[in-house]
Order: C-alpha cells, then sequence, then structure tokens
C-alpha cells in the first residue's frame, strides 16, 4: 500500500511539473510562504527542542542503553560509520557552499548589518557555522537514535510509524494513522532526492563548463544524471558493505585531503583566527540565533535563509535519519548522540572556516571578486576561489569529482532508504526494488529538468517539512517513553535480583547456623 500510493502520489507532482511548472512552481511557493510566515516560531522552536532533547538523553541515565542487545557490537568501525552518515546527511552541501555561503552573506547580511563590511563578514561566517552545524545533526539524531532504537533494541519494523508504537498502540499503527506517516517519509525522501539529482547535475555541469567549457545545457546535465543514475545503481545493487561503505569512506579522504591542501596553500594564519573567532561567536550566540525572528520590521532574511534550512533538513530528515539508524546498531546512545551531532559539526565548522575563511579573506584584502562571482552563479564559487591557488586547475578537477561521489552516494543511499520504507521495513531490500526508485527518481529529475518544473518540487518537498516536524516531536515523546519503560523494568529486575541473593544470603546463614550449632 504504502509504495503503491507513494508511487502515485509522486507521479502525479511528476507529470503536474511537466505540464504546468509555472502553476506548480507559484501553488508551491504559496504554501511554502504560507508555512514560514505563519509557522516560522515553530521551526525555530522544534529545532532548539530536538537539539536539548538529544543531549538531554546522551548524558541522562539512559545514555549507557544500546541501539541493539546489551553485547551487541557495532557492525562498522567508527571511521566509516563517520563517513556514511557524513556523506549522507550533508558532503555535497558543505562542497556546494563552502565558499558560497559566506560570501552571500557578506553581501546581504542580516538585519542590522551593513553588507561588505567587516562586521557582515563576521556575521556570515558565524551564520554558516549556525546554519551546518548542531541543529541540522540534532534534527537527523532524534529520527536516527529513535529508529535505531525500536528496530535492533526493541526488535520493531525498520518504518517510521514502528516508532509510534509505544504512544499509539500497535493497531493505530498498524491502520491507516501507520500508513500516512510512512507515505509522508517516502514523499519527503522521493522528492527531496529527486530534486537534489536535478540540482547536483546543475552544479556538476557548471564546474566542468567553468574547468572544460562543457555547454551548460539541458542535454548536458541530462547526461550528467544518466551517468550518475548508473553508477549509483551499481553502487546500490552491489550491497552496503561494499558500496555504499567504499564510497563513502573514499569521500571523506577526498574531502580532508583538499581541505588540508587549501589550508596549507590559502592564508592559514587567517583561517585558524577565522575557527577560532567565530566557534566563540557561535557558542556565545546560538540560543539567540536559534530563536531569532524579526516581527517587527518584517524582514526577510531570516525566513531566506535560516527557516529555509531548517525546513530542508526536516524535509531531508526521514531519508538520511533512516539510513544512520541502519548503520547504527551496537552503539550506545551517549556514543551515537556525541558523534552524530558533535565530530560532523566540528568538522563543518572547520570545512566553513577553511574555504569561508580563504573566500573572505581573498574578497576583503587580496582584492578577487569572489563575492560578485557568488551573486552571479553560486555553483561557480568553489572553482573561482580554487583558481587563485597553486595547481587550481587540477584541485578544481578533483574538487568536481568529489562532487561527483558525493552525489552518488547521496542518491546511493536514499534509494537504500526508499526500498526499506517501501519493503515493510527489511534492513536488506531487495535490488528490484533498490533499483525501481533508482530509476523512478532520476526520471523525475529529467523531467522536471526539461519542463522548468524542478524549483516547483523543490518548493513542494520543504512544504513537506511542516507536518513532518509534528512527526518528529511525537518521535521524541514516543522514545522518552519507551526508555522510561526499559528504565523502570530494569529497576524492577535489579530489585527483584537483589531480594533472591538476600534471601539466597539468609538462607545461607540458617544453614551455617544450624550446622554450628550441631
Amino acid at each position: 500500500m504504502v509504495f503503491i500510493i507513494s508511487i502515485t502520489i509522486v507521479a502525479i507532482f511528476a507529470i503536474w511539473g511537466a505540464v504546468a511548472p509555472d502553476q506548480m512552481a507559484s501553488t508551491a511557493n504559496a504554501a511554502y510562504t504560507f508555512s514560514i510566515h505563519n509557522f516560522g516560531w515553530f521551526y525555530l522552536l522544534a529545532t532548539l527542542f530536538f537539539l536539548i532533547f538529544t543531549f538531554y538523553l546522551a548524558f541522562s541515565r539512559f545514555g549507557s542503553i544500546r541501539l541493539g542487545d546489551d553485547d551487541d557490537e557495532p557492525e562498522y568501525s567508527t571511521v566509516s560509520w563517520l563517513s556514511m552518515l557524513f556523506s549522507a546527511g550533508m558532503g555535497i552541501g558543505l562542497v556546494y557552499w563552502g565558499v558560497a555561503e559566506p560570501l552571500s552573506h557578506y553581501l546581504s547580511p542580516p538585519e542590522g548589518v551593513t553588507g561588505g563590511t567587516t562586521e557582515a563578514a563576521r556575521i556570515s561566517m558565524r551564520y554558516s557555522f549556525f546554519h551546518w552545524g548542531l541543529h541540522p545533526w540534532a534534527i537527523y539524531a532524534v529520527i536516527g537514535l529513535t529508529l535505531a532504537y525500536f528496530q535492533f533494541r526493541k526488535g520493531y519494523k525498520g518504518l517510521i510509524s514502528s516508532a509510534f508504537i509505544p504512544l499509539l498502540g500497535e493497531r493505530l499503527v498498524s491502520g491507516w494513522l501507520g500508513k500516512a506517516i510512512d507515505i509522508l517519509a517516502v514523499i519527503a525522501t522521493i522528492f527531496g532526492v529527486a530534486t537534489s539529482l536535478g540540482l547536483g547535475a546543475l552544479q556538476i555541469n557548471g564546474g566542468l563548463h567553468y574547468l572544460f567549457g562543457l555547454p551548460n545545457t539541458v542535454a548536458a546535465q541530462i547526461a550528467i544524471i544518466a551517468v550518475v543514475t548508473v553508477l549509483f545503481l551499481i553502487s546500490a545493487t552491489s550491497g552496503l558493505d561494499k558500496g555504499i561503505k567504499i564510497l563513502s569512506n573514499t569521500n571523506l579522504v577526498i574531502a580532508v585531503l583538499l581541505m588540508l591542501f587549501v589550508w596549507m596553500t590559502g592564508p592559514t594564519s587567517f583561517i585558524f583566527d577565522t575557527f577560532t573567532t567565530t566557534l566563540g561567536s557561535y557558542l556565545q550566540n546560538i540560543v539567540n540565533m536559534s530563536l531569532r525572528l524579526t516581527p517587527f520590521s518584517k524582514g526577510t532574511w531570516v525566513g531566506a535563509w535560516t527557516l529555509f534550512y531548517w525546513a530542508w533538513w526536516i524535509a531531508w530528515a526521514p531519508f538520511v535519519g533512516t539510513f544512520i539508524a541502519r548503520v547504527s546498531k551496537g552503539r550506545t546512545i551517549k556514543e551515537f548522540v556525541i558523534c552524530v551531532l558533535i565530530i560532523p559539526s566540528l568538522f563543518g565548522f572547520i570545512w566553513f572556516s577553511v574555504f569561508g575563511g580563504t573566500g573572505i579573506q581573498m574578497e576583503l584584502f587580496d582584492g578577487v571578486q569572489l563575492a560578485e562571482a557568488v551573486k552571479g552563479d553560486t555553483t561557480t564559487a568553489l572553482f573561482v576561489m580554487l583558481e587563485q591557488l597553486p595547481l587550481g586547475t587540477i584541485v578544481s578537477l578533483i574538487a568536481t569529482i568529489l562532487i561527483m561521489i558525493f552525489f552518488i552516494t547521496s542518491a546511493d543511499s536514499a534509494t537504500f532508504v526508499l526500498g526499506m520504507l517501501t519493503s515493510d521495513g527489511k534492513l536488506n531490500p531487495s535490488a528490484r526494488v533498490k533499483l525501481t526508485w533508482g530509476i523512478l527518481q532520476s526520471s523525475i529529475a529529467v523531467v522536471l529538468l526539461i519542463s522548468g518544473g524542478l524549483g516547483g518540487l523543490q518548493t513542494a518537498s520543504i512544504v513537506a517539512a511542516l507536518p513532518f516536524a509534528i512527526v518528529l516531536i511525537g518521535m521524541c515523546f514516543s522514545l522518552l517513553k519507551a526508555l522510561k519503560e526499559e528504565d523502570k523494568e530494569r529497576r524492577q529486575r535489579e530489585k527483584r535480583q537483589r531480594q533472591q541473593l538476600k534471601q539466597l544470603l539468609e538462607e545461607h546463614e540458617a544453614i551455617q547456623a544450624n550446622a554450628d550449632s550441631i
């Protein structure tokens, strides 16, 4: 049922985007504007709640609970595990926005700051940390932790609806309400992945155009999607341990080497200074930024950036969270939260300091017009910056390859997750199901690229974040209830064991006293 209904709804939107792209885009934009204007406060409060909730679980009495049986060991090494969740989560986004976002904020900072100033540069780095730091990973951690707990410790199906059994009961979850939750998750995932395939093709095309003069045309973008589709389907059918794991480890190695190269050949001292001062500013202002709206001035910056990001992360949460859960068996709750929240966030902070800091340095002090390049085309910002460094063309080519591998890994992971969600939660969905979803999502991306309906579908996927944010909050309360029940059972079990031990000791003492009297 989930498979058929999801396919039908996605097909309707794809046909709508192909036949009437302008109408779909305007309708989706109206829905998005309504949700942001009327529920912006809800996005901010919900995302901050997810961050507080995950830290609470990590350092509470529940932190030592293992995501699996008490004697289960992690399936993957820590490095491979972190590589997979990072690649699925936001690897390609960091490469794309590492230079572009700080420079975008530098030109158009939040209300109250003048663009093109040193203060705008400071604010631009702080908000880049904020948008790619703890908050988005907290969203992913909530769903990943909840699914992993119920899947591996309680033995439930690998479905988002299964997480609601403690809260709603098995009868409701197995009925229409549970199916609706799973369908919403599938639709959010397929919309997000299809738009990412299209937007990723545009980005790769932009890089190849900048490097080699490849025509920036729809035909070239369709060819890129075709090549990437073949590659990620080969990876998807080779299994989790071979395809995604190998690609994710490769991603991490290339990304770290690229970052080290820019750090060593770029303004090294400036990068260190930028990282230190921005991290301090981020931590000092995290609560203020988390709750910042502009109701008195009717400013649009927060809605265009922060609320857009929060909605986008929530829309992607079913896909990324389900995948993180699948590869996290055997971890404790504390280990899971620390590794999922802090390590990727710290890596993101270093990444933005290296790439964004280098871009800001070139813009402020070296006379390189990077901000104008971003204003013209965000896809070229990274390549324009790399061209100013030694071996610029070679490094730009490596960056393009990195984008392609991240792209393949994300699509591969999404195909795997869609297979799970539409195969009744199977941990290893069949190759046929994965191939079906892989071909379908690429076909949708191609159709919408041709028709110009890609932007409308992206906006529609973000609109799905509003109901799914409510689902995420429900998952938090369901997980907390289950953890409290397990803790209560553990304490009762320990109490019975103490009583049995006490009884045995008393019996032993009575026998010993009897023996002594004889």
